[in-house]
């Protein structure tokens, strides 16, 4: 029961940044904690994998504090996140017989993180009077979390 937990979550951390939750199954399956093993997902798993997903991970946590970042909820954006909650969701389900539940949990995950983080953020930019700290907290909560559902919810 835990993975559907994991696979929502992951959406949600994608709502947040798109590349994070799959730089984490991405390292996941590289230490054998998701078997993808044998899988169309089995990419995840390759030896260089993890490090380039993370190096696309940094370079969106730096671009997201650029001031001509366009908002979350833009079409493509959106898109954007709702695919990556789908695929770490997937990875998650797969790993564990369970292909469909995961990508759709992950998805919906997406578009959780997704709205209710621009909501947050918001919130969080008012009380400290501008964005920068919004959005490392942000970055914070995405990465943290996703580690977290890595070692704790797989």
């Amino acid at each position: 029961m835990t993975f559907y937990l994991a696979a929502l979550l992951l959406g949600v951390i994608a709502g947040l940044r798109a590349v994070t939750p799959v730089a984490a199954v991405s390292w996941a399956a590289s230490l054998g904690i998701l078997k993808l093993t044998g899988t169309p997902l089995a990419f995840l798993g390759a030896m260089a994998a993890p490090w380039i997903v993370s190096a696309m991970a940094v370079g969106e946590l730096i671009n997201d504090k650029l001031p001509k970042t366009p908002s979350r909820k833009a079409p493509v954006a959106f898109g954007a996140r709702i695919a990556s909650g789908g695929l770490a969701g997937a990875a998650v389900g797969l790993s564990m017989g369970a292909l469909i539940p995961g990508l759709v949990l992950g998805a919906v995950g997406a578009v959780i993180g997704t709205l209710g983080g621009a909501w947050a953020r918001g919130k969080l930019a008012a009380a400290f009077g501008r964005d920068l700290p919004a959005a490392l907290t942000e970055d914070l909560v995405a990465v943290g979390g996703a580690a977290l559902i890595v070692c704790c919810l797989l």
